[in-house]
């Protein structure tokens, strides 16, 4: 948003690209311009959104850029373009591709962020926290505080996404959630945490769990096609009994 504020502050000035710094390569005829986080012109842009397309045009922006996905900066900068010069809710215009491709990032983060609230995985710590290991595609971990701080409001709770090395952690006595960085270089390859990780009573529990599960589970009436669109084979490395 600063720099898509910055573009409007340019006037006539021709975007070409709206790059993360980090993946940035300086091109041969191109001059790049860094823009820093301004969080006053960001809610500029913001509010000008909300007045020509509704109060959850942020909302819906914010979750369209943590998909990650290459190319969808430029994606926003066009929807903004269009939007400012429009009165009506150009989200509705599924005519225009662009729009029509945002629209289907939406929608795959909605599916993301519905299937974490199904498979996240708790695990008590020693110290009476619970931790679950997450590595989705898209960057959903800042939209899923509000589920599980009203789902868990008791309990200590840390979630972290072992792909982006950063966590979201639930404190009971403020009863606020806050990012947080681990300080170790191997959390990519975390699967589950080690035994030594867990309470007692944690690995009983597991034991229990896989216990019932195969118990439960009916050999003849196995569909592994209808299982797999229900839980997709990237969250089993998760799953205590997969």
């Amino acid at each position: 948003m600063s720099a898509i504020f910055e573009r409007y502050r340019l006037g006539s000035v021709s975007v070409e690209d709206i790059i993360a710094e980090d993946v940035f390569q300086q091109q041969l005829f191109n001059d790049a311009t860094h823009v820093a986080t301004n969080e006053a012109h960001a809610k500029r842009v913001i509010v000008g959104l909300q007045k020509r397309a509704g109060k959850d045009v942020g909302t819906w922006l914010r979750r369209i850029f943590l998909t990650e996905q290459k190319g969808t900066e430029r994606l926003i900068l066009h929807y903004i373009e269009r939007q400012m010069e429009s009165t009506s809710d150009v989200r509705k215009d599924a005519g225009d591709l662009k729009i029509r491709k945002l629209l289907q990032l939406h929608q795959k983060m909605g599916r993301e962020v519905h299937r974490m609230h199904a498979f996240v995985r708790f695990q008590e710590t020693p110290d009476g926290m619970y931790v679950a290991l997450i590595n989705p595609d898209f960057n959903c971990l800042p939209l899923l505080g509000k589920h599980f701080a009203a789902r868990y409001p008791a309990m200590e709770w840390l979630i972290y996404d072992t792909k982006r090395h950063y966590g979201l952690h639930w404190n009971t006595q403020t009863k606020k959630s806050a990012f947080i960085t681990l300080d170790t270089n191997n959390d990519g390859n975390l699967r589950q945490l080690s035994a030594e990780m867990l309470s007692a009573t944690e690995t009983d529990y597991q034991d229990l769990w896989n216990i019932y599960f195969k118990a439960v589970d009916i050999p003849e009436r196995r569909n592994m096609k209808l299982h797999l669109q229900h839980v997709p084979k990237r969250y089993w490395k998760y799953l205590t009994e997969k």
